[in-house]
């Protein structure tokens, strides 16, 4: 079977169960790592795909190949718990865009900004936070006075997304070779108590010229193309077409989890971003 990119034979799920059984006190982490060492499972710049391979092992627990080690962390829906209430600015902020210069945007990369990070989209975010799989980007958002304004997270993108793979003019190969030049919006949370107009589509603009380089710099290789996902009956996705995304066309309604095609979820407006003068091209093109 083939995950996460990987063709896996039964020797291979055969060793896993070997190793998982060997080290009977290692917490899911700690194995995805050492599978990643076992078997030199890197990125482009050298560093471990381990929560590529946390999600392989996840998938191979789903499929009854395996057992793993009971989860350490607890999530309540679509949220992670916060052990600890991080303390942070709630003061209303009503005021113009210019009011708040010079902005702010931090990439996370230490525990404290990770902390408040994850505590303000699992606090105040509809979807809730549960952590991250694969190569992501989280922003934080700051004003002058270092109060925080908003937090971005960008992830993965979808597999397979019918409108999307129309308008580049992917088939199957392709949107394997190339899906790791897109990245997929999965949050953006502006805080309930800051309302100030044209904040949103500033801060998608500011976020595109940049978030290539960031990702360069992290996973050594760049981003061409940015995605999201609007709920058509709770949002209008305002803010995307005033920072010049493009609505591309509509999802049908069902989940990545939907194998019987039964499962209804909500329908949602499929917005792209170009970050390449020539992206339909660099995107068909046969790595």
């Amino acid at each position: 079977m083939k995950i996460q990119g990987r063709i896996l034979s039964q020797e291979d799920i055969n060793w896993i169960r070997g190793f998982i059984a060997e080290h009977p006190n290692w917490h899911r982490s700690r194995l995805s790592q050492e599978i990643c060492r076992a078997w030199n499972w890197v990125n482009a710049k050298g560093m471990l795909k381990d929560m590529a391979c946390r999600t392989m092992l996840l998938k191979l627990e789903r499929l009854g190949c395996l057992r793993l080690p009971a989860a350490r962390s607890v999530c309540v829906g679509n949220s992670v718990r916060v052990r600890k209430p991080v303390t942070h600015s709630q003061d209303e902020i009503i005021c113009t865009l210019h009011d708040l210069f010079p902005l702010r945007i931090d990439v996370i990369h230490d525990a404290a900004s990770s902390r408040l990070f994850k505590h303000l989209l699992a606090e105040y975010h509809y979807l809730g936070f549960s952590g991250t799989v694969g190569e992501n980007m989280k922003y934080m958002v700051y004003d002058c006075l270092q109060r925080p304004l908003a937090c971005l997270l960008f992830g993965s993108a979808a597999w397979k997304v019918s409108a999307r793979d129309k308008w580049i003019g992917w088939n199957s190969n392709l949107r394997q070779a190339n899906l790791s030049l897109v990245t997929n919006k999965m949050r953006y949370l502006i805080l309930p108590w800051v309302r100030v107009p044209h904040l949103a589509s500033h801060l998608l603009a500011s976020i595109a010229r940049r978030i290539s380089d960031d990702w360069m710099q992290r996973y050594a290789h760049p981003i061409h193309l940015m995605e999201t996902f609007v709920e058509r009956d709770r949002f209008r996705g305002t803010c995307y077409r005033a920072a010049n995304w493009v609505c591309v066309g509509q999802t049908q309604g069902r989940s990545r989890n939907d194998t019987d095609r039964i499962l209804q979820v909500p329908i949602k407006d499929v917005y792209l971003y170009p970050l390449h003068p020539n992206v339909l091209n660099v995107l068909t093109r046969e790595t």
